[in-house]
């Protein structure tokens, strides 16, 4: 008798197969190109009539999208199978380089580096305030994003120390509608997003404790 034929995979399948493929590092490097695009158009001379203002905006507005994809990456698998977890953390690696690098544009292009003048803005400018916090927070997240870490530190506690994530992005959210100084559309979408984003992980897990304790 002949072996039975193998079923054929699924799209999904197929999908699933060729991500396994990818390296994880040429994702960090695709998620980098708006950072690297935007210091080529820096250097050239090509951001505007105010390139400093232009080059600030865009790398903190790539640094809040790229944080927003890493927390989006639970909601796409839950609702389409798509399963991208693998490429979570150099997406939250690529997500801190990129604020880095706004925070650094920033203190170079704004106060010149000068700490007394960074300091006055931090502590009296709630906006600042905000994407200060939010980039400490990231830090450690940053520091622990390697294995070796993840087996330091022992996977429960390297998940309720990356749980961080829904707060920073909370505040990323709300430093860049600060920032507008008036109400406008399009930070209010980002901090919505946010807040629907960091209510998807945390409502079920409300809904599994009441269950359990029923």
């Amino acid at each position: 008798m002949s072996a039975p034929a193998r079923p054929r995979p699924t799209a999904l399948q197929r999908v699933h197969g060729a991500l396994r493929r990818v390296p994880t590092w040429t994702v960090y490097l695709l998620a980098m190109m708006p950072a690297i695009l935007y210091a080529v158009l820096a250097f050239t001379d090509r951001l505007g009539a105010d390139p400093a203002r232009a080059l600030e905006h865009g790398l903190g507005l790539w640094g809040l999208r790229l944080l927003l994809l890493g927390l989006a990456i639970t909601p796409i698998r839950q609702l389409s199978g798509l399963n991208l977890v693998r490429f979570r953390r150099v997406i939250g690696l690529a997500a801190f380089t990129t604020v880095a690098l706004h925070l650094i544009s920033w203190a170079w292009l704004d106060v010149g580096f000068e700490p007394a003048t960074m300091w006055n803005d931090i502590t009296r400018r709630p906006y600042i305030t905000i994407g200060m916090a939010a980039f400490v927070l990231l830090i450690p997240l940053a520091v622990t994003s390697t294995n070796a870490m993840i087996r330091r530190l022992g996977p429960k506690t390297w998940n309720r120390l990356h749980k961080a994530v829904y707060l920073i992005a909370i505040l990323g959210g709300l430093h860049f509608l600060l920032l507008k100084k008036t109400i406008q559309p399009e930070p209010l979408v980002y901090l919505g997003i946010a807040v629907v984003l960091v209510g998807w992980r945390l409502v079920p897990q409300r809904r599994a404790g009441a269950a359990a304790r029923a």
